[in-house]
C-alpha cells in the first residue's frame, strides 16, 4: 500500500493511500508517461499516478497524517488500518491451520486478491523493483510492511473527496426541461472516459480552470492552454498540454474552447479584445464560457459568437478549487444542446454532474442564485462563530454541536475548521464570491425581487475585501466580524 503525493508537479492534489490494480481493459494509458493506475482508499476513485509519485504506506504514514487534518483523509486511513488489521487477522488464522496440519508456514509475503480482478499490477517497494512500464504484471497485489489478507473488495462508499475516473454517465431528463447528466452509481462503475477526438482549447489556468484542465489531460484529451500570466501554462506544457499564443489562436486552432475568468469585464474582453476570441471563431467553431458572469454578458457573447458561424454554450461551474482539482465539480449548462452533448466527455473529466438548463443566460441565473445562497450562508456562520466567542462559548464546542445537527455539510466542517486554524488559503475567492452578490442583487432588481439577506452579506464582505481579504477565501469574511 502507497501514500500518492497527489499534487505532483503541479502541486494541488493531498497524499492520499490507496493500491494499484489493473486499469479496465478500454483504458489507455497515458502516453509517455511511468505510472501505474490506484485505487484509493475510503473512496471509490481511481487515477493514473506517475511512479515517482508513489511512497511506501508505513514509511510515510505519520509525516502524511500531521500534513493532512482532513476528516475525509483520516477516514482513509482508518479504511486502509481497519483492511490491514483483517487481513492481519486472517494471516494468523492461516497460520494456525498450517501449524495444526504440521505444515511450516512459508515465509514468503502473503497476497491481497481482489475478489473481481483476476489480473492486477504488482504493488511493490520501489527500492525493491523499478516501477517501470516494462514490468511484468502478476495476478496479485503483493503486501507492503504490513499484515496481509485475502478477497478485499472495494465497497461504495460516501460522497467522495477525490477524482472518480471510471465514471459512466446516465442523462436524466426532467419535467422541466432540463437534463442532468449524472455520474452512474459507483457500484455499477466499471469501464472508464472515452475522450472526445476533437480539439479542447482552454483558456484561463485560475483556481478553478487549472484544476479542469488538469482533469481534461489525465482523462486523454488535447488541450491547448493560454493564460494571460503566460508563466502558469509551462506546468501544464509539461504535463502534455499545448500552447497557444493569443486567445485568437486558441480559438482558431481548437475545435472546442473553454474559456474560466473572474468576471464580466474580463470575460468580454478576452472574446471582444485584441487577439481575442471572436478573431479566431470560423463557422462550426464551438466557444463555452465557464465564467460565473451575469446573463446580460452571456447574451452578449452567444450573439457575437453565434454571428460568425461560430456554436455558443455557456457552462459555469458550482465547486471550490478543491473539488476542481478532485474532477467532483457540477456544470450548469445552457445555449446550444448539440454543443453541450458534443462536450460529454469533458463534462465528465471534470465534474460529478451537469445539468442543461435551455436557453442561454439561465446558467447564469442559476449560478448566481447559488452562489448568493452560499455567500450568505458562509457569513451567517463567521456571524456564529464570532457570537459564540463574544458570550463566552466555545466556538469548537459550537462547530461540533453544528456538524451533528442538520446543517452538517463538509462545507460547514472545512470552513470552520479553516476559521479555527486561521487558515485562509483560497478554495474560492473571498472577490469573487463578493462580485457574485453584487450581481446576484442587481439580477433581483430587473426582477423587482427584494434580496435583503444578500444584500446584507454583501457588505460584511465589502468590509473584509476593505480589510485586505479579497485574494483570501470566502472564509476569511470572519474577519470583518472581529475587527
Amino acid at each position: 500500500m502507497y501514500d500518492f503525493f497527489l499534487r505532483g508537479k503541479l502541486g494541488r492534489y493531498p497524499p492520499w493511500p490507496g493500491k494499484i490494480v489493473s486499469p479496465p481493459k478500454d483504458l489507455k494509458k497515458p502516453r509517455g508517461k511511468k505510472c501505474h493506475f490506484v485505487k484509493f482508499f475510503g473512496t471509490e476513485d481511481h487515477a493514473w499516478i506517475k511512479v515517482e509519485q508513489l511512497k511506501p504506506y508505513h514509511t510515510h504514514k505519520e509525516e502524511m497524517i500531521k500534513i493532512n487534518k482532513g476528516k475525509r483523509f483520516q477516514q482513509a486511513v482508518d479504511a486502509v488500518e481497519d483492511f490491514l488489521k483483517k487481513a492481519k487477522g486472517k494471516e494468523q488464522n492461516s497460520d494456525s491451520k498450517g501449524d495444526s496440519k504440521g505444515k511450516k508456514a512459508s515465509n514468503k509475503p502473503l497476497k491481497i486478491l481482489e475478489e473481481d480482478d483476476e489480473d492486477l499490477s504488482a504493488l511493490k517497494d520501489p527500492s525493491e523493483k523499478d516501477l517501470t512500464d516494462s514490468d511484468p504484471e502478476p495476478s496479485t497485489i503483493e503486501r507492503l510492511g504490513a499484515g496481509p489478507g485475502s478477497g478485499f473488495k472495494w465497497e461504495s462508499s460516501p460522497a467522495s473527496s477525490m477524482e472518480p475516473i471510471s465514471k459512466r454517465l446516465k442523462i436524466i431528463e426532467e419535467d422541466t426541461g432540463s437534463t442532468s447528466i449524472q455520474a452512474a452509481d459507483s457500484t455499477a462503475i466499471n469501464g472508464s472516459i472515452t475522450p472526445t477526438d476533437k480539439r479542447i482549447g482552454f483558456l484561463g489556468l485560475g483556481l478553478m480552470g487549472s484544476g479542469i484542465v488538469s482533469n481534461l489531460l489525465k482523462m486523454g484529451h488535447i488541450v491547448t492552454v493560454w493564460n494571460r500570466t503566460a508563466e502558469k501554462c509551462d506546468l501544464f506544457i509539461q504535463e502534455g498540454a499545448r500552447l497557444g499564443r493569443t486567445p485568437a489562436e486558441v480559438a482558431s486552432m481548437c475545435d472546442i474552447t473553454f474559456s474560466c475568468v473572474s468576471d464580466p469585464k474580463a470575460a468580454r474582453d478576452l472574446v471582444l479584445g485584441p487577439s481575442g476570441v471572436l478573431q479566431g471563431i470560423r463557422p462550426g467553431k464551438c466557444y463555452i464560457e465557464m465564467s460565473t458572469v451575469d446573463p446580460e454578458t452571456i447574451t452578449e457573447l452567444s450573439q457575437v459568437i453565434t454571428s460568425r458561424g461560430g456554436r455558443f454554450l455557456e457552462a459555469p461551474v458550482a465547486g471550490s478549487q478543491q473539488l476542481s482539482n478532485d474532477g467532483m465539480l457540477v456544470i450548469l449548462a445552457a445555449g446550444d444542446r448539440t454543443v453541450y452533448e458534443d462536450c460529454s466527455s469533458c463534462f465528465q473529466a471534470m465534474g460529478k454532474t451537469s445539468f442543461f438548463l435551455g436557453e442561454a443566460g439561465n446558467a447564469a441565473r442559476m449560478m448566481l442564485i447559488l452562489n448568493m445562497v452560499q455567500g450568505s450562508f458562509m457569513a451567517t456562520i463567521a456571524e456564529g462563530l464570532t457570537l459564540a466567542q463574544a458570550t463566552g462559548q466555545s466556538q469548537q464546542t459550537f462547530l461540533d454541536i453544528l456538524c451533528q445537527g442538520q446543517m452538517a455539510s463538509t462545507f460547514v466542517d472545512q470552513k470552520c475548521q479553516n476559521i479555527l486554524q486561521g487558515n485562509f488559503k483560497p478554495d474560492y475567492y473571498l472577490k469573487h464570491i463578493q462580485k457574485d452578490l453584487r450581481l446576484a442583487i442587481s439580477m433581483g432588481d430587473m426582477a423587482n425581487h427584494p434580496t435583503p439577506m444578500a444584500a446584507a452579506a454583501n457588505e460584511v464582505y465589502k468590509r473584509a475585501k476593505a480589510l485586505d481579504q479579497s485574494d483570501n477565501d470566502i472564509s476569511a469574511v470572519y474577519r470583518a466580524y472581529i475587527h
